[in-house]
């Protein structure tokens, strides 16, 4: 419309005789204004006030997962259990330290779970529960107390996989306990706590022992690149566990459909 009265305008002055605007003219005027790309709105923006206190807040909780993020993760929390489990990827001293605690703790069975190695380099696979197993009876544990539980397709969901395969061996071998502790490296085990204890929901309550090599006491978190990194995996994933669950679509024991076997000591 503004358009059209300012040509009015100039004709008027030129001393000429206005001519009427054709339809089709008036259509392509028009056009753009119905083609409304962007559009005028409100939105809430924090003041300073309110920016340097957001700030502060993520400052604080950077600086507190910092300084306690590594011990925060690392959590033990035994419970009164006959039944010790452990992920048997935690290495030659670790097994060492779950022996030590299987002694004095007085436990009956000892569980060796696990997935398998990696075949990156083309050789055959091997899995964890028996290695651990295998160190369990050179440091002499009975083979009557040693029950393993290996889990056979663990691309993904290990911890879940490994979950589901003992609860899976202690149910076949009759097994049966009120509660488990679960013994597993640091910063694993309040991951491992909580998977455990979902897949263990209605059955058993969970414990958890955090084992932490003599290094790790000695020296903090940043000065070595694997501790460094293995905190920021075990950070995303116990986040992804927590509010994602992993991506996985349930819990239950019975309806996951991966494929493990029981096996005792030979």
């Amino acid at each position: 419309m503004e358009i059209e009265k300012g040509l009015h305008r100039n004709i008027a002055h030129s001393g000429l005789s206005p001519k009427p605007v054709s339809s089709s003219w008036r259509r392509w005027v028009k056009w753009p204004a119905r083609l409304r790309l962007v559009r005028r709105c409100r939105i809430w923006f924090p003041t300073c006030f309110g920016t340097f206190l957001i700030g502060s807040l993520l400052f604080i909780s950077a600086a507190w997962w910092f300084v306690c993020g590594e011990s925060f993760l690392s959590l033990t929390q035994r419970l009164p259990a006959h039944v010790l489990v452990v992920e048997g990827w935690i290495g030659r001293p670790g097994i060492h330290a779950a022996v030590a605690e299987f002694w004095q703790r007085g436990y009956q069975y000892i569980v060796a779970t696990g997935g398998l190695t990696s075949n990156r380099w083309g050789d055959e696979q091997a899995s964890y529960a028996e290695m651990a197993a295998g160190e369990m009876i050179r440091l002499g544990v009975p083979k009557e107390k040693i029950v393993i539980a290996t889990s056979e397709h663990t691309e993904s969901h290990r911890t879940f996989e490994s979950a589901v395969a003992v609860w899976r061996t202690l149910r076949d071998a009759g097994i049966k306990s009120k509660a488990l502790n679960v013994f597993t490296l640091g910063p694993h085990a309040r991951r491992s706590a909580l998977v455990f204890a979902k897949v263990n929901s209605h059955d058993v309550k969970i414990g958890v022992i955090g084992w932490l090599p003599p290094e790790y006491k000695t020296e903090p978190w940043w000065r070595s690149s694997e501790r460094s990194r293995e905190l920021l995996e075990e950070t995303v994933g116990y986040l992804n566990e927590v509010l994602l669950n992993s991506g996985r679509r349930s819990n239950s024991p019975v309806a996951d459909g991966s494929s493990d076997f029981v096996q005792r000591p030979t």
